[in-house]
């Protein structure tokens, strides 16, 4: 599985590396313009990402750009729906309306940080990326 993690805070950024490459190959992008960058030439590549673990709060473009960024670009290239990457928004925010506008944004999912690696789990078999043997 390829991952990518994108948070403007170094500790935050570092922590969540850690627990996705448990979970497959992790690149990181310090903020949206260096995502949406990383993004784009995974694609380029032919090595797209299966995951993005996305913070909301950052200080060039907040991470409801990059997600509206990331779908346009989808949409552009015809990526069929199912192979979307899925975005796990990433944010300290619990209020109904962020959580609301993170979905309507287009993300697959939301994890209130401190995250963990029980719930990153969690979210990656419900998402269907994570494969494991029963």
């Amino acid at each position: 599985m390829r991952i990518l993690v994108v948070d403007d805070d170094f500790v935050c950024r570092k922590k969540m590396e850690v627990i996705m490459l448990n979970f497959g190959l992790c690149d990181i992008a310090r903020n949206g313009e260096e995502a949406l960058t990383t993004f784009r030439q995974a694609y380029e590549l032919n090595e797209p990402y299966d995951v993005i673990a996305l913070d909301i709060s950052m200080p060039d473009i907040d991470g409801f750009t990059v997600l509206t960024r990331i779908r346009e670009i989808e949409d552009h290239m015809n990526i069929d729906s199912n192979d979307r990457v899925k975005v796990i928004m990433v944010t300290s925010k619990a209020d109904k309306e962020t959580v609301m506008a993170s979905i309507t944004t287009g993300c697959n999912d939301y994890i209130i940080k401190p995250v963990n690696w029980k719930v990153m789990f969690n979210k990656l078999v419900k998402l269907k990326v994570l494969k494991f043997a029963q």
